[in-house]
């Protein structure tokens, strides 16, 4: 199975090296020029993940044509500019494995339902869990969730894709694959304020718990299962992404506790983090449906600039107390 991986960002490319593992033939495309260049005559990504070397059989492109001849295609693209990008292929009846992590804000929809609606011939998929791009590369041990309403296709995915450093954990909960990815991103920019604040651990652990539960709401809402939610691809990556600046969302969450705008950190940041556009549509989407969510919503009022640090911090803090299982 030849594997074709759209988006030449660190993550894109940290995917691209477990495909290649072995001198297995993978294509690589990147909107950068310069990505593809450096890719093709240097072996490396100096400017999404540098000081990596790369696999020599990973072969760079910009023509997103040449992948026509790929048995299967990761998509690793923004989330916000997946629709556009699936939407200029040429043949995208193949499956396609969705690695980014967010809701298409303009629509409300998880990204397999866009994929289907930009791709309808395909068979869709999605990888999720607690994954920093940097250390997937170095091949430092990683697991994930491969997610796919085609058991047979997730297993013969799982059996082209794993490594010993690459444990592939396989199932066909594909929406609460997705719901654990996008809203563990939004849930790391207030992790990430707390540290900014200087509100200790604390508070920290407990807005973990607490996210936690909010994304297991909104999750059984959509038609999630609890279990899903709370295995790598929900707990596992919400842990990981709330407790290190190595992740986009947690470090413009800690700009913004320091007293920075986000729109500010936004205009600065070369890599996207997907959290600050998740957060006004999960939010929306909250509220129609009528499902609790105080943090996600204090997120989305720093992100709009509607309340500051200290009066989101007041409206949490003074909420009513509760039994914790509600």
């Amino acid at each position: 199975m030849k594997i074709g991986i759209i988006g030449g960002g660190a993550w894109g490319t940290a995917l691209a090296q477990v495909a290649s593992a072995g001198g297995q033939d993978t294509l690589l495309w990147a909107l950068e020029a310069d990505v593809v260049a450096a890719v093709n005559s240097r072996n490396e990504n100096p400017v999404f993940l540098s000081g990596l070397p790369l696999n020599p059989s990973i072969r760079g492109t910009s023509d997103l044509s040449d992948l026509n001849g790929c048995d299967a295609w990761l998509v690793v693209t923004p989330a916000q500019h997946m629709r556009a990008v699936l939407e200029q292929a040429s043949d995208c009846s193949k499956p396609l494995v969705l690695c980014s992590k967010g809701i298409e804000e303009r629509s409300g929809q998880l990204l397999h339902k866009v994929a289907k609606q930009a791709c309808p011939d395909a068979v869709v998929a999605v990888l999720s869990g607690p994954t920093f791009a940097h250390e997937v590369a170095r091949g430092l041990p990683t697991a994930v969730t491969l997610a796919a309403e085609d058991p047979a296709l997730a297993e013969r995915l799982r059996d082209r894709m794993k490594l010993p450093t690459f444990r592939i954990y396989v199932s066909d909960d594909v929406a609460g694959a997705e719901i654990g990815g996008a809203v563990k991103n939004v849930l790391a920019i207030a992790c990430g304020v707390v540290e900014g604040k200087g509100l200790g651990q604390n508070a920290r652990a407990a807005l973990i718990g607490r996210g936690f539960a909010e994304m297991t709401r909104f999750g059984q809402a959509l038609g999630a299962r609890r279990e899903t939610l709370a295995g790598l691809s929900g707990l596992g990556d919400l842990v990981l992404t709330c407790s290190s600046s190595s992740s986009r969302n947690y470090s413009l969450g800690k700009g913004i506790g320091e007293g920075r705008s986000a729109a500010e950190l936004l205009a600065d940041r070369k890599t996207v983090a997907e959290g600050a556009f998740t957060a006004p549509v999960l939010a929306r989407l909250a509220r129609e449906q009528d499902i609790d969510m105080p943090i996600v919503q204090a997120v989305d009022a720093l992100i709009a600039g509607r309340a500051n640090v200290d009066q989101v911090l007041d409206a949490l803090l003074t909420r009513p107390s509760r039994a914790e299982g509600v």
